[in-house]
């Protein structure tokens, strides 16, 4: 009797956000296309906004569109000013910085920005 090998365990890479001082994971990386978003469900009911940019940098922020209420900015287009990632929000087309949350067309507005990493 011949018995098959064992095939090598694979490890799944993940995409983890900081949320109340620990890790949480929110998708598998593969989940992700580069220079798109995707929204993730918080613990609290609130949702993030995930993006992997074209560079490979993952990216995290709140998903509401602070000028309008509605949970859109996964859906908005990623670019660069002054070399710093933004995601422009598909409905207004305001800027947000995916590293500060800033609002780039008004200095008042901002929106959370959130650790992000990769884990196993």
């Amino acid at each position: 009797m011949t018995t098959a090998p064992i095939a090598p365990e694979k490890t799944t890479v993940t995409v983890q956000l900081d949320f109340e001082e620990a890790w949480l994971t929110v998708c598998e990386l593969a989940r992700l296309t580069p220079g798109r978003g995707v929204a993730a469900l918080l613990p609290d009911g609130r949702q993030a906004a995930v993006f992997l940019d074209r560079s490979g940098r993952l990216h995290a922020i709140d998903n509401t569109d602070p000028f309008t209420g509605a949970a859109v900015l996964s859906r908005g287009l990623l670019g660069s000013a002054q070399g710093r990632p933004f995601v422009a929000s598909p409905l207004l087309k305001q800027r947000f910085d995916l590293e500060t949350g800033r609002c780039l067309d008004d200095d008042g507005v901002a929106v959370r920005a959130y650790a992000v990493r990769t884990g196993a």
